[in-house]
């Protein structure tokens, strides 16, 4: 009598720079047996190098690292390897973050707080070529389109300088003041100052609301 050959096991490379999350993650992914995991990286930069040549079916990202956001290894990562399938694991369930991973190439968006057995169920329908979102960022998705009057318009690109428009998108990519100031080469002082700024001249007060003003009116390093 012949034997079975073993079903395809999903190749998994998990992505997130605390190693308390990763450790969690292979403890609690291991023990399935449709699930080999590829290998890890503990940032974005990292991810880049070792995607290609792990060349897993999926990876779990997470959204916010220190020296690369998740949602731009996605964009640059799907250049490489277009089959690759997204899922972002992440803290964060608001809407601009949530369009932001759609944007960027994700295939699903599961809360850092979700039950093995909705990760899983996950990691499979996003390998099988769905989509799959959380249970909750679907209650907040809907909640919230639920309140936005009919024929809604983009808020107007009011005058942000050129500076101000490029921290205002990694703002809504999730980094903090010291992570753009980085990324920009400026002093910590300097983005704070830009920040103010791009605060006084919107009317908005929180970093939510310049996230989600930052996705709604297009000014973003995610096409």
């Amino acid at each position: 009598m012949k034997r079975k050959k073993p079903a395809h096991k999903i190749r998994l490379v998990l992505v997130d720079d605390h190693r308390l999350v990763r450790e969690g993650l292979r403890a609690c992914l291991s023990d399935h047996g449709g699930i080999e995991i590829a290998g890890e990286a503990s940032g974005g930069y990292e991810a880049l190098r070792l995607l290609p040549l792990l060349k897993p079916d999926v990876v779990l990202l997470d959204i916010n690292m220190p020296d690369l956001s998740g949602l731009e290894v996605a964009k640059q990562i799907l250049k490489k390897l277009p089959d690759l399938k997204i899922l972002f694991l992440t803290m964060h369930e608001n809407k601009e973050y949530v369009l932001g991973a759609a944007r960027s190439g994700g295939r699903g968006y599961v809360l850092k707080d979700a039950s093995p057995r909705e990760l899983l169920y996950a990691i499979e329908a996003v390998h099988k070529g769905g989509a799959f979102l959380s249970s909750q960022v679907c209650k907040d998705l809907l909640a919230d389109y639920a309140r936005i009057p009919d024929q809604a318009s983009p808020p107007p690109k009011l005058a942000l300088t050129e500076r101000e428009s490029g921290v205002l998108a990694l703002i809504a990519e999730g980094l903090s003041n010291k992570e753009i100031a980085q990324q920009l080469k400026l002093s910590v002082r300097t983005v704070e100052s830009h920040r103010e700024n791009i605060m006084r001249k919107l009317d908005i007060r929180s970093t939510a609301g310049l996230t989600k003003y930052a996705i709604t009116a297009g000014i973003t390093r995610i096409s």
